[in-house]
């Protein structure tokens, strides 16, 4: 029993200057989980020693009852005042006696289902072990009634595994040590005990409930401070994602993906606050490249004027009529899919004309992707002909890689070169 003194004195001084160290902390977390609990327990003991000879009690008896108040400074360390009674009488064989006992202990207390990590597998099963020091005193009532108490100092250590039955409510079960220092009579009250020291000892099988009090959603005795920390953390990683997704600008207009209203954009042309270009005439055609349009592209009047297909013919030849992408990819811009109709038209209307088709790109990024580029464009170009009902044979593609004839820094003349064109043969 003297090895046990001073463990269970650390235990407790440990669990009290925990509160300091953690008070910092604790104090941005207050309102994380509830700290206090009070605990009803009741059960069996078995008394073991000091008896006169002829005294003994059951093994075990029952007739101990207890009441805590707990407070818990953080998930992992608290302190726990309790009371307790126990009735100590002989069994058959015994001498008959009566004797009453009363404690008051402080223990420290720790919480090794946060220090273990429990919440790794399981939210309902917990385990705490405490140890402390009180105050006890013994009455004595038969054979022989004493007058006065029998005052002594008491050391106590146990363990408690807990299921947690409710938000508010679990179930526990206690085993506990009890150690008698300077009891002055034997148990039963019949002789003085010689031994003074740390002599005395009973056991204490408990079953109770814990209470808990405070409007939090958990008790620190199913927190894990660690465990709240990563899902914080988590949740943190998960709106830092999104904030890059939501950030995100495919078409390079300024506007992030999540409030483009028209998220594949030409690039390089003036938006709106909504990412859709600016085109003042409504004629789907963005202003800033319009005019440079309209410099490739044979006005209608001038079409009428030159009459029929010869002017068709001259103008797909000549490159006034072009199919033109997006940077960096071989889709064609919507507005270009009426160059491809008229030379679609074109050839149906005379079954015995062939056509070339030449892709082109800008001078920006590494020459051979760019030669590559231009074929996939002019191929892109001949796989909507074919779609479109003109027989393959009729058709070929090729690429011409980089048009170098533009100011590579100017973005609307790049825009002009990032095309597809057509030779009639």
């Amino acid at each position: 029993m003297k090895r046990l003194v001073l463990p269970l004195l650390l235990l407790a001084v440990g669990a009290i200057s925990a509160q300091e160290t953690a008070s910092t902390m604790q104090d941005e977390k207050n309102n994380d989980y509830n700290r206090w609990s009070v605990e009803i327990s009741g059960g069996l003991h078995k008394p073991s020693r000091p008896f006169a000879p002829g005294y003994y009690t059951k093994t075990p008896d029952i007739g101990q009852v207890g009441l805590g108040v707990r407070y818990m400074f953080n998930d992992k360390f608290g302190l726990r005042l309790g009371l307790g009674y126990n009735n100590i009488e002989g069994d058959e064989d015994s001498l008959p006696f009566e004797s009453s006992y009363y404690r008051s202990t402080l223990e420290g207390v720790v919480n090794l289902t946060s220090v273990l990590n429990f919440s790794d597998w399981t939210n309902s099963v917990g385990l705490l072990i405490h140890g402390g020091a009180g105050y006890s005193f013994m009455e004595h009532k038969s054979p022989v009634a004493i007058d006065g108490n029998d005052n002594m100092l008491n050391i106590m250590g146990g363990i408690t595994p807990m299921i947690k039955l409710g938000k508010s409510v679990a179930l526990f079960g206690d085993i506990s040590a009890v150690g008698n220092i300077r009891q002055t009579l034997t148990l039963d009250g019949t002789q003085r005990n010689i031994k003074r020291d740390v002599d005395g000892f009973m056991v204490n099988a408990s079953i109770g409930l814990n209470i808990y009090l405070g409007g939090a959603d958990k008790h620190a005795d199913w927190y894990s401070e660690e465990k709240d920390y990563q899902e914080q953390v988590m949740l943190l990683e998960e709106r830092v994602a999104k904030l890059e997704t939501d950030l995100i600008d495919t078409d390079q207009d300024g506007v992030p993906d999540y409030l483009d209203r028209e998220p594949n954009t030409m690039s390089g042309v003036a938006v709106d606050t909504k990412g859709i270009a600016v085109d003042k005439n409504n004629n789907g055609i963005p202003d800033e490249i319009e005019t440079s349009l309209d410099d490739r592209y044979l006005k209608k009047s001038d079409y009428v004027k030159g009459g029929g297909d010869d002017n068709v013919a001259e103008l797909l030849n000549k490159g006034y009529v072009n199919v033109y992408f997006q940077f960096n990819s071989d889709r064609p811009e919507t507005y270009s899919l009426e160059a491809i109709n008229y030379l679609m038209k074109y050839m149906k209307d005379h079954p015995g004309s062939n056509a070339e088709l030449i892709g082109y790109a800008d001078e920006l990024g590494n020459p051979e992707y760019n030669q590559k580029l231009s074929e996939k464009r002019a191929k892109r170009v001949y796989d909507i002909l074919i779609a479109s009902g003109i027989a393959e044979n009729r058709l070929t593609y090729s690429g011409g890689g980089e048009d170098t004839t533009v100011d590579k820094s100017s973005s609307p003349a790049r825009q002009l070169v990032r095309r597809v064109t057509f030779r009639l043969k």
